[in-house]
């Protein structure tokens, strides 16, 4: 009774910002994103191309802001970059809460998957990495994750392998299997709860495959994971 009567008594010294949502494949309710992880080097073609020996490197995290997400189909050319980068991966998405989950466990937390764009301001990343700094400003900008609607598990299953592709321009730019990913979507479950507590709302970014590359305005790109759905952004 009391938490009832401060929050009707609370007030705000502005409007807080809307909850961000994404979409859920032939449903009229929306997904509220808590926290957006993503997994770097997942895919061994794409650490080598990026000068990283996967056998000696293990994949690791990283966040974007859950406002990053985008459903929109179109995305401007983000300020202060010359070297702004896709990267299609498959996205996780949470249901249920958990920390230290076993593998056994992990994909009984899932909701379901979609297609997903991590955007990277590849010169600033470097740059950051050079200078032994946080990638905030080369992945956690505004637009920065776009994705498709989001499809339940018990509509589509779980997603261990399957055709992962990308076009620029209606050129093929990225061709790889999801039985490419070093760490599954199990291991990342239970990998990454071993970190933080993962709660309902959280969406999980899972790696890029090799191909990855500069786009400039007035691009098209077009992605799509076989038996998922596919995304198009256009970059203003």
């Amino acid at each position: 009774m009391l938490v009832n009567f401060i929050s009707n008594i609370m007030k705000y010294s502005f409007d807080p910002p809307k909850v961000p949502t994404v979409k859920i494949f032939n449903s009229e309710e929306l997904f509220p994103v808590h926290r957006i992880y993503c997994v770097g080097k997942n895919y061994a073609a794409h650490a080598r191309e990026m000068g990283v020996d996967p056998e000696k490197e293990t994949p690791y995290f990283f966040m974007k802001p859950a406002d990053a997400v985008v459903t929109i189909d179109s995305i401007p050319y983000p300020p202060r970059t010359s070297n702004f980068h896709y990267e299609i991966e498959l996205v996780i998405a949470i249901a249920k809460a958990g920390v230290n989950i076993p593998k056994q466990d992990a994909l009984n937390h899932v909701y379901g998957y979609a297609v997903g764009l991590d955007m990277t301001r590849r010169d600033l990343q470097l740059a950051s990495k050079e200078g032994g700094k946080p990638w905030d400003t080369g992945k956690g900008f505004d637009y920065s994750a776009p994705i498709s609607n989001i499809h339940r598990v018990q509509d589509v299953g779980h997603f261990n392998s399957g055709s992962i592709r990308l076009s620029v321009n209606t050129e093929i730019r990225q061709d790889a299997d999801l039985e490419e990913l070093i760490w599954k979507n199990h291991e990342i479950i239970a990998e990454l709860s071993t970190y933080f507590r993962l709660q309902p709302g959280d969406l999980i970014y899972t790696g890029t495959p090799a191909g990855v590359g500069a786009v400039q305005s007035g691009d098209l790109i077009q992605g799509s994971i076989e038996n998922l759905d596919q995304i198009e952004i256009s970059i203003t």
